[in-house]
């Protein structure tokens, strides 16, 4: 690698912004990085204020700059990454209806093509139903949604975002002629379901604020000014989501914050019937729904019990109701089982399938209706990813299922719920060649700060040693539940081939070990989720694998809130970070009720607003308020100008304050994407370029710039 560019970095104006609340005045001197007319901007990026514009421009440059000497390296592990992909890749066909529906991409294809064709037609003999590169033709950002065949298998409901704000627009195709009617639903959140006569089709609304709450039902023929509301949201903590059951049914609403749900039911048979309720909204009380038709009643997953809460979820069922409901009648068959949590439960007609995490994996237990006799699909490695496939029928004894390790790639398996016969339906090609053999992966446990035993996936090069000197790159999320699997990645086989050790850390905050360790995690307790990744680092150094100063961290929206909480905690520990669109502006979001995402969150974080203790709980920790006068490692921060979820200013203002009160000379780089979202580009080969990007940053500071500081 060349020298760095010798470049000033750019320096945001500090504006003084004065705001009280409970008794406690801060000066937030980088506000006017938040544009008064966002969301505006969601919908038209170029109506950014000019001022901001041009200090994201500018930081844009200065990373681009500082990065010079890695080009040549991100488009070798670009290339590399692109090699381990099977360019014409297919899924494994899944039956709905009369039809069998799959996707594929072409060579050279940057987005996916929708396929259609009778059942058990190969896949490049079906017919194409959309072609996303037509379709993204033309666009600076594009990124195809939610499909939705209608039940004749005559048509196809499909929505596609073209600004990356997650303002979907749905169309309607004939598959017939490969043509869009003159439908177009515009502002809402991708998702469709239609009535059993293919009369109508049900969506949710997104309003100017971004939030989902209202279900409209329109009729086929008609504009979407004479849509029907069916079902408003009231509370704007809550959001409202649509589904239909796999046998069809129902259309489902569901209203749900992170502690609380509601479910309400149309026969899709009779559309415009009013919603039924399933279970009124109780605070704390949270369930999901199928329908088990073949016995003519609902499926529940629930926390619900008739002696009070069952911590990690139960299963019961429930009969239709024929009017709106209550918790009443319903049924456990399952019953909760503490330390075992409950993921899912799918009925089919003869056999109900769990999915279970224990001990911080998952499996898979099927149960026969008629004998209740239980069988536990079996796997081997230490550690692992497990999860249902896509199963589009319901009178079926086929459960299909993916597995993969961090050494093993992607498995599709088509299951004999009956014989327990297994048969392989596709494994993930990587045409560059892998042997798992040449890669180890490992499940360790790193004491926390008060004791709790967090688990840790490992995976490394066989050759890799384990002396101390190897990198470590430690990923981690922490938030809303989410478990982030020990899967397999063809992207992190260019950092663990070049002699990085690629760790992630289970931490409370996920449900890695029951909904408890969620709980552990968030509000009050969020904390520990910090203290528990910065205790897997020094559990990876303690194990002499690897020494304090060389190991980035790295994570993503709530896991960048993780990153940015835990260099404040313990810089000491750390090379690098990597926070990609981060949640560090935690208290100034929080405190902001007009934003999206703020008062659903309100049950994750606390309510600042209300709560004079939820208000100095956020502040003692959120990344942007407890920047020190201290030496920091290197950071790499990015945003999405259109982000609804996690707004651009956050990781702006965070490196502009960062880059203003750190002690050091280390970086602080900023890339903004200015025509995407939440997700960056879109785009297969698009996505590879970013991360190539990611991975350049981290190799580059822990070797180039570390030989250049010694």
């Amino acid at each position: 690698m060349s020298s760095p560019v010798q470049t000033p970095a750019p320096q945001a104006a500090r504006v003084s912004s004065r705001v009280s609340h409970h008794g406690d005045t801060r000066d937030d001197e980088y506000a006017w990085l938040r544009d008064d007319n966002w969301q505006a901007v969601m919908k038209q990026p170029d109506a950014l204020d000019g001022d901001i514009r041009a200090h994201l421009e500018a930081e844009n440059a200065y990373t681009t700059a500082i990065m010079q000497p890695t080009q040549e390296l991100q488009g070798t592990l670009f290339q590399e990454m692109r090699g381990r992909i099977e360019e014409e890749d297919a899924s494994v066909p899944v039956t709905i209806g009369n039809l069998s529906w799959a996707t594929r991409y072409r060579k050279d294809g940057e987005h996916v093509l929708v396929c259609w064709g009778p059942p058990d037609t190969r896949v490049e003999d079906m017919q194409v139903a959309i072609d996303g590169n037509i379709e993204a033709a033309g666009c600076d950002y594009f990124k195809l949604a939610g499909r939705a065949p209608a039940p004749d298998g005559s048509m196809l409901a499909w929505s596609y975002d073209d600004k990356g704000s997650e303002y979907f627009t749905i169309r309607i195709r004939v598959l017939a002629d490969g043509k869009d009617t003159d439908t177009q639903l515009l502002d809402t959140t991708g998702t469709s379901c239609w009535s059993t006569d293919g009369n109508f089709l049900f969506y949710v609304a997104v309003d100017e604020n971004h939030r989902p709450g209202k279900v409209m039902r329109h009729r086929l023929g008609t504009t979407q000014s004479e849509d029907i509301c069916v079902y408003t949201e009231l509370d704007p903590g809550f959001f409202v989501s649509l589904d239909d059951t796999r046998s069809g049914r129902f259309i489902v609403i569901s209203a749900h914050d992170h502690e609380t749900s509601e479910c309400w039911l149309i026969p899709a048979h009779t559309p415009e019937t009013a919603p039924i309720c399933v279970a009124p909204r109780t605070t704390g009380i949270e369930y999901e729904l199928d329908d088990d038709a073949a016995q003519d009643r609902l499926m529940l997953v629930t926390n619900w019990s008739p002696d009070g809460q069952a911590e990690d979820f139960l299963v019961a069922h429930a009969p239709v109701p024929s009017a709106d409901a209550d918790h009443s009648s319903w049924q456990v068959i399952r019953p909760h089982t503490p330390g075992c949590l409950v993921l899912d439960a799918v009925p089919f007609s003869n056999h109900i399938v769990y999915l279970l995490r224990e001990n911080a994996l998952p499996r898979v237990i099927i149960e026969t209706k008629a004998t209740g006799a239980i069988a536990a699909i079996e796997f081997g490695e230490e550690a692992y990813d497990l999860a249902l496939g896509a199963m589009g029928q319901y009178d079926t004894n086929t459960l299909r299922f993916t597995y993969a390790s961090m050494t093993t790639p992607i498995q599709t398996t088509d299951y004999d719920m009956d014989t327990r016969a297994r048969i392989l339906r596709k494994s993930q090609n990587v045409p560059s060649g892998h042997d798992p053999a040449d890669y180890v992966t490992r499940r360790i446990t790193a004491t926390s700060h008060d004791g709790a035993e967090v688990p840790v996936s490992v995976v490394y090069h066989r050759d890799t040693p384990l002396d101390g000197s190897a990198p470590v790159l430690l990923y981690g999320y922490g938030a809303y539940g989410i478990t982030i699997p020990a899967s397999f990645s063809v992207t992190r086989l260019s950092l663990v081939e070049r002699g990085f050790i690629y760790a992630i850390a289970h931490i409370r905050g996920g449900k890695a070990r029951g909904h408890n360790w969620f709980m552990q995690g968030r509000g009050a307790k969020k904390t520990n989720s910090f203290e528990d990744f910065a205790a897997a680092a020094r559990a990876l150094i303690a194990r002499g694998w690897t020494k304090p100063g060389n190991i980035t961290i790295h994570g993503g929206s709530a896991g960048g809130l993780l990153v940015g909480a835990t260099v404040n905690l313990a810089p000491e520990l750390f090379r690098a970070a990597v926070a990609e669109v981060p949640f560090v502006d935690v208290l100034t979001t929080m405190l902001d009720d007009t934003l999206p995402l703020t008062p659903p969150e309100w049950p994750e974080w606390g309510n600042p607003i209300e709560s004079a203790t939820d208000y100095a709980t956020i502040k003692a920790y959120a990344p942007y308020e407890n920047i020190h006068a201290t030496d920091y490692p290197h950071i790499l921060a990015t945003g999405g100008l259109t982000d609804p979820r996690v707004t651009y200013w956050e990781p702006a203002k965070w490196i502009a304050r960062l880059r203003a009160r750190r002690t050091d000379a280390g970086l602080s780089l900023l890339r903004t994407e200015m025509t995407a979202g939440h997700g960056g580009k879109a785009g297969r080969f698009n996505q590879l370029h970013e991360v190539a990007f990611v991975y350049a940053f981290v190799i580059f500071v822990h070797t180039f710039l570390r030989e250049k500081q010694q």
